[in-house]
């Protein structure tokens, strides 16, 4: 998502070999985002791709990390089989859970702003994290 001076966000996607058998399949995750030039993102993926230590094969002879034109691909061989786990950047150009944009500077306040506050009859006791001591559902009369 092209934001502050039209610069790209780079999502960082590893798909992965899970399972073993016939329950062997790919994963996708996007693992981390990259704000600046293409170069820099390709950068922090090859840091990951050569850190990567996948989940299998447990017992890996043989591990081989290939260059591609948008980025890199881990084989690595097993006694019995070969995993592979592939390392993209891609231009992220929309999210659907992406944060709200913030506040053009000059019209923020000191700090976030802060939730308004509960009713009096509907003040609960929180622990120090926010999280409520009784939670909502207890006690009520209405649910099965």
């Amino acid at each position: 998502m092209k934001g502050a001076r039209d610069v790209p966000t780079w999502g960082l996607v590893v798909e992965t070999t899970v399972g073993t058998g016939e329950r062997k399949h790919i994963e996708a995750h996007v693992v981390a985002h990259v704000t600046g030039t293409r170069e820099e993102a390709l950068a922090e993926l090859e840091r990951r791709a050569r850190s990567h230590s996948p989940e299998h094969p447990r017992s890996p002879q043989r591990r081989r990390l290939l260059r591609q034109d948008d980025g890199f691909l881990l084989v690595v061989d097993g006694a019995w089989q070969s995993f592979g786990t592939r390392f993209t950047v891609a231009e992220l150009l929309e999210d659907s859970a992406a944060p709200a944009a913030p506040e053009p500077v000059g019209t923020a306040s000191a700090g976030p702003a802060a939730p308004p506050p509960e009713p009096a009859e509907r003040q609960v006791e929180r622990y120090a994290d926010g999280v409520p001591v009784k939670p909502a559902w207890l006690g009520r009369d209405d649910l099965p």
